[in-house]
């Protein structure tokens, strides 16, 4: 394999310093590296730092600039390292070295291959917290009456779950094996499983479920957000999903008493953050009838990635969805779609995701100055009907753009 040093180049720039849990200090000119990704990948990294780049000269007058360092991963990371390389020690090594990071979407097959590499980053890197905020912004068309209702921050458990877990295929020695000592502990699950079953088992508790809670509780104390929502499916599995819903409560009554207040308590106005849980079927109810009720929501690897999706429909779908996998170290914003392999090269796609994930990186850096700019871009941007094809077939009067050419408009408008 080739060394660190020649594939991935040291740059012009300062590191951010990790000061501690959730404390960083940024320089003026932090080197970001990021991974182009797959498919459209290209098109969007590109437009993506058209926008930031514009963004971050013109809040601060030239005196902060990011440095970008191209690391490597999936088909790309192939071309540079050879056969079966799709995530290189170099992309994890520079990941951990620089703090912060901001991926394109990479391709994963369905049904065989490598593992998804978005979750192996993950997993290696123990990016605990799937972040993903879900707001509207006008001129957006939805398939609701109310959009501008929603504006939620979702909190998604990262490492356990389905993401940990272990399945054995439909008719295999080991499945058998398995449902035979299932059934040696209780007679009873002979009638639950039959002899042909693909088995899975999802692993949760307390550490994993804990630290994304009190993470989830924590943003909406720094942000003055007015609830957190458990959301779970304890009516049904009491001892993973059931005690994820307690794990969070024993945690906010244990270390945020005397900001939190459970929603059986409220009597009338608060100043506290209210502290509630939702049974998943009846939150995806919630979040299309009365999604103005929910601020932050924690829920569990699976709920949290079904709710995810269903909440950005809403709000334009995932061409407009970003999102952040963090621990209180290190983070990491991507773009939440897949690579679309078909529109590759064709500047075509929606940035939207990816420049957005960028605003994210650019307010946990603590330049929000530079990412009030990039949404007011986007937000004129709409208003003015310049939108990418996802967008234009769903509207009328409008004049579609390339990919690059909405970035650029988004630049101009700020």
């Amino acid at each position: 394999m080739a060394s660190y040093q020649k594939l991935i180049e040291p740059k012009e720039g300062s590191k951010i310093k990790v000061l501690g849990p959730n404390k960083f200090e940024v320089p003026s000119d932090p080197i970001i590296p990021f991974i182009e990704g797959d498919g459209i990948g290209a098109d969007l990294t590109r437009a993506m730092h058209i926008v930031i780049n514009a963004a971050v000269k013109k809040a601060y007058d030239g005196k902060k600039k990011i440095n970008w360092l191209e690391i490597y991963a999936g088909e790309k990371a192939v071309e540079k390292y050879g056969e079966g390389q799709y995530l290189p020690k170099d992309t994890i090594t520079a990941l951990k070295e620089y703090s912060i990071g901001i991926k394109g979407p990479i391709t994963t097959p369905v049904g065989g291959g490598f593992r998804s590499l978005n979750v192996t980053i993950r997993q290696v890197l123990d990016l605990f917290a799937c972040v993903r905020p879900v707001k509207y912004y006008e001129g957006i068309p939805s398939p609701v009456k109310h959009p501008e209702k929603v504006n939620m921050i979702i909190f998604r458990e990262n490492t356990e779950d389905i993401y940990a877990g272990i399945e054995f295929r439909s008719g295999s020695e080991e499945a058998k094996k398995l449902r035979d000592f299932l059934i040696s502990m209780d007679v009873n699950i002979k009638e639950k499983i039959r002899e042909d079953a693909g088995i899975g088992i999802k692993p949760m508790g307390p550490f994993a479920s804990k630290r994304l809670i009190k993470k989830a509780i924590q943003y909406a104390i720094d942000n003055g957000k007015t609830s957190v929502t458990l959301v779970h499916k304890g009516n049904i599995m009491k001892f993973t999903e059931g005690a994820f819903r307690d794990w969070g409560y024993e945690l906010a009554k244990t270390e945020f008493g005397d900001k939190l207040i459970p929603e059986a308590e409220v009597t009338g106005s608060t100043d506290k953050i209210i502290i509630k849980d939702r049974i998943a079927d009846s939150m995806f109810q919630q979040g299309l009838l009365r999604p103005d009720e929910y601020s932050v929501l924690a829920l569990p690897n699976l709920t949290g990635d079904f709710m995810s999706d269903a909440l950005a429909a809403q709000v334009g779908g995932l061409g407009m969805a970003p999102g952040a996998n963090m621990s209180d170290t290190m983070a990491i914003f991507e773009a939440t779609h897949g690579s679309a392999p078909k529109y590759t090269n064709q500047d075509k796609a929606n940035p939207g995701s990816l420049i957005l994930s960028a605003v994210m990186m650019l307010i946990h850096m603590g330049w929000k100055e530079a990412a009030d700019l990039v949404e007011k871009g986007i937000k004129e941007t709409i208003k003015q009907k310049y939108v990418t094809y996802d967008l234009a077939r769903q509207m009328t009067g409008v004049t579609e753009v390339k990919c690059s050419q909405f970035a650029e408009r988004i630049a101009e408008n700020m």
